[in-house]
């Protein structure tokens, strides 16, 4: 597999980090320390800079979101189904994923000098206790949009967005494109904002890693090597459940479609990119499926640009390991924040450079949960080696969705051609 630049280099930061942190922690015990202290600030700072631009880039993406599937539903029948499959998909494949990875991670000892160096290493504004259901089910909605932007509550924020998004389609058509212009313009404002803190990924990146294996030792190799293993495991997990829910819900072979979807597969995995893909995914559909051309036509397209099985799991996978990573147990409340949280901004962020998309995304996720988001730089890091399985997860997904779509709108049949 061949990275861009910008990841090779963060790469190449994460691995020097960790052999300067590690060869310091061996030979100079007390040089680490000092080392540590030096650069846990740095990699610290250049965090909050990502952090930033949380709020307002999640603000927007989440309207813009809901504006572009209300405009793709209004379309028809069949992009109303679509939709409603696309969103049971997504909760579904969430869900899996809140029940999975913890699971998982449960089967694995965390290393205590790793689990330590992160607590001792966390600020109080890193993270807050878990809520009982009762205070969970009081704090969804906000008594104060503003506040709860203020104080980085990630789920209120949200659902204040989904009632704005909503109600944005009830108003004059002229007005609605003037706020839906400012929503892009701040989403594209803070999209070069975090592409400039990412030019300092490699600094960022390098630091947090020596702050970390200075202090914990070899347990912090390890462990991201488990958290590239689960995130490729569970990607490989949810193409099989899909094989699953064509049995179930298309009531097709799950080889055959296997057989059928494999082409779309491989252009998946070569080129990393589902919208390259999707010449591949309409010829999969049209002549080895037989889906009709009107469903696959509408359908291939709109999940390109709305649909992603594996970002819910990408964002809960992620918050579970900083859980792992820092000894904490968390709860089906947490787990059911974070999923619900995933399904939503899953939708307003395809489309998003990967970078970007995984901090505009697993940060938002992580706060909901109420678990710390320093770890997040290294994952970041690494996030794109799993790409390959993630990028074929989504074309498997978005065929699986257009075959159940098809299966549900016999109107949509290709007429019988003239013999």
């Amino acid at each position: 597999m061949r990275w861009p630049g910008a990841t090779a280099r963060v790469l190449l930061a994460l691995a020097a980090g960790a052999i300067l942190g590690l060869a310091l922690a061996h030979w100079q015990p007390d040089a680490a320390t000092t080392a540590a202290g030096i650069a846990q600030p740095i990699g610290r700072l250049w965090l909050s800079a990502l952090q930033m631009t949380v709020v307002p880039l999640v603000l927007a993406l989440v309207i813009l979101g809901v504006a572009t599937a209300s405009d793709a539903a209004a379309s028809g029948r069949v992009a109303r189904r679509a939709m409603v499959v696309f969103i049971a998909m997504l909760a579904f494949f969430a869900g899996y994923a809140a029940l999975v990875a913890p699971a998982l991670l449960s089967l694995v000892p965390a290393s205590p000098a790793l689990t330590a160096t992160l607590q001792a290493s966390a600020t109080s504004a890193d993270a807050a206790a878990a809520p009982s259901l009762a205070q969970w089910i009081g704090n969804v909605i906000p008594s104060n949009a503003i506040m709860a932007a203020a104080q980085g509550a990630m789920l209120p924020l949200v659902v204040f967005a989904l009632f704005f998004g909503f109600a944005l389609t009830r108003i004059d058509g002229e007005r609605r494109a003037q706020v839906i212009g400012l929503c892009h313009g701040i989403a594209d404002t803070m999209i070069v904002i975090v592409h400039w803190v990412l030019l300092a990924a490699p600094v960022g990146v390098f630091a947090l890693m020596l702050a970390v294996c200075a202090q914990a030792g070899l347990g912090v190799v390890g462990a991201l090597a488990g958290y590239i293993l689960l995130q490729c495991a569970m990607y490989l997990g949810a193409i099989a459940i899909c094989y699953v829910l064509i049995a179930v819900f298309a009531r097709r072979s799950p080889a055959a479609f296997a057989g059928a979807i494999l082409p779309a597969q491989v252009v998946a995995a070569s080129t990393q990119s589902s919208l390259a893909s999707l010449p591949a995914m309409l010829e999969s559909a049209r002549e080895r499926l037989g889906l009709p051309r009107a469903v696959a036509a509408l359908v291939l397209p709109m999940a390109v640009t709305l649909f992603r099985i594996t970002s819910p799991i990408q964002y809960i996978v992620a918050a579970s390991f900083v859980a792992w990573a820092y000894g904490i147990e968390l709860t089906a409340v947490q787990l059911a924040a974070g999923a619900a949280l995933a399904v939503v901004i899953s939708l307003g962020s395809v489309g998003l450079p990967g970078q970007v998309s995984f901090m505009a995304t697993v940060m938002p996720v992580t706060q909901s949960m109420g678990l710390p988001v320093e770890p997040l730089g290294l994952l970041l890091a690494v996030d794109t080696i799993p790409d390959v399985f993630a990028t074929t997860g989504n074309v498997t997904g978005d065929l699986t969705a257009t075959t159940i779509v098809a299966r549900q709108s016999p109107e949509a049949s290709d007429p019988p051609t003239a013999g």
